[in-house]
């Protein structure tokens, strides 16, 4: 990886697939650095990193801009609040209006995570009797990316039979965030964002018609009709949430669960340790988790002058905030590119985000992930990567997630 930082370009499709040399790069050479000829500012080190979640009256969770490449254009600030006047709801609100979402939202999630189990282990087993052909499985879109978002329907409350559809509206919304868009994609994906808010829209109508009846609420579409009828949110934030939870809700299990299995698929011996001590699975996953992140960054906006690491701010520019550098620097974790299952603080990694925004979701993400792996290795003798069908990864600044997987494997 050139040392040159200006002939770094975040959009080369072998950075993409492999971006931790230019994390490397950055670490080493320049923790905050702007992206040339934008406002955009990469922060790759755990201690900038860490500094920037913990400063959150200088740097906003607003989602405010994307850096987006058009084929042959250099990068540019894609706008999402021109206005100013944007609504900003759980992972992207700040202060006093993200503790009330988080304070809607979390507990009756954390309720409903308690008795889900025994649904994960049957949908897995489901999934696994559906996807699997002979001694072949593409891991990725049968299982890492169908489990996640049946789930997210079952919590909030939607018919399964919309899961295709909800799984097609929420890769939609991050590829738009990803900066990777094709000629011709961009007015697509508006499209389908514009149908995800309508789809919410008439949830909420829906459940606020119900929701006189309901003491206690359980699927979270009738836990935000019961907050909006006691005046703790409004239509519109309670319609952004349902947004959010279906755009980010799989995302991150989907990453986790398809990457942790390329992590096994490659080493046969790591395989057999986790199959012969399945209690280790947990740290396995957070090992995963580390090394190949799902989110590979966040957005902050940057709300007044001011400087990071020793670099200089202007107000209204932006930051990423590198989850997958500052999770493999060596300044925080010992041999970083290692799977160390006997890691000192192993979940210390910023995997799922930090500070107050720390993932709402992460104990379903475990759970589910700790379902699909466990399951695998405990179906199979063996399994490999397909060396006919290479595994691939969807191109993005914002996620690290396989398109495919296809998997190879010797049943049990």
């Amino acid at each position: 990886m050139t040392t040159d930082l200006g002939a770094i370009d975040l959009f080369d499709a072998a950075v993409l697939d492999d971006p931790y040399p230019l994390y490397r790069t950055l670490r080493e050479h320049a923790p905050v650095h702007r992206v040339p000829g934008t406002d955009f500012f990469l922060v790759a080190s755990w201690a900038a990193v860490a500094e920037a979640t913990a400063r959150t009256a200088d740097f906003s969770s607003h989602l405010t801009g994307v850096l987006v490449a058009q084929p042959g254009a250099a990068p540019v600030t894609f706008d999402l609040d021109s206005t100013g006047q944007a609504v900003h709801v759980l992972a992207t609100a700040d202060g006093a209006v993200h503790s009330a979402h988080r304070g809607i939202v979390g507990p009756a999630l954390a309720k409903r995570v308690r008795t889900l189990g025994p649904v994960v282990t049957a949908l897995t087993e489901q999934l696994w009797a559906e996807e699997l052909d002979g001694d072949r499985i593409d891991w990725a879109t049968g299982i890492a990316d169908r489990l996640p978002l049946a789930l997210i329907a079952e919590l909030v409350g939607f018919p399964r039979a919309d899961v295709p559809q909800l799984l097609s509206w929420a890769y939609d919304s991050t590829e738009m965030l990803g900066g990777i868009v094709a000629d011709g994609r961009m007015a697509a994906l508006i499209t389908s964002a514009a149908e995800l808010a309508n789809y919410a829209y008439q949830a909420v109508v829906a459940a606020k018609e119900r929701a006189a009846g309901q003491d206690s609420p359980e699927a979270l579409i009738d836990v935000l009709a019961a907050a909006l009828a006691a005046g703790r949110i409004d239509e519109q934030q309670a319609v952004l949430i349902v947004v959010q939870l279906v755009g980010a809700g799989g995302e991150s299990t989907a990453g986790l669960i398809a990457s942790a299995t390329r992590l096994l698929a490659t080493d046969l011996d790591l395989q057999s340790r986790l199959r012969d001590r399945p209690e280790l699975v947990p740290a396995f996953l957070d090992e995963a988790l580390r090394v190949e992140s799902p989110f590979r960054g966040h957005h902050r906006h940057v709300v007044a002058d001011t400087e990071l690491a020793g670099v200089a701010l202007p107000a209204g520019s932006h930051l990423l905030l590198l989850w997958g550098a500052a999770n493999r620097d060596p300044a925080m974790f010992g041999a970083p590119d290692v799977v160390d299952l006997e890691r000192p603080r192993g979940r210390a990694h910023a995997a799922f985000g930090a500070g107050a925004h720390f993932c709402i979701g992460s104990a379903l993400a475990r759970l589910e992930a700790t379902a699909a792996i466990t399951l695998l290795l405990e179906r199979t003798e063996r399994f490999t990567l397909d060396d006919d069908a290479p595994p691939r990864w969807v191109p993005s600044l914002f996620v690290r997630r396989h398109a495919s997987l296809p998997l190879r494997v010797t049943p049990r």
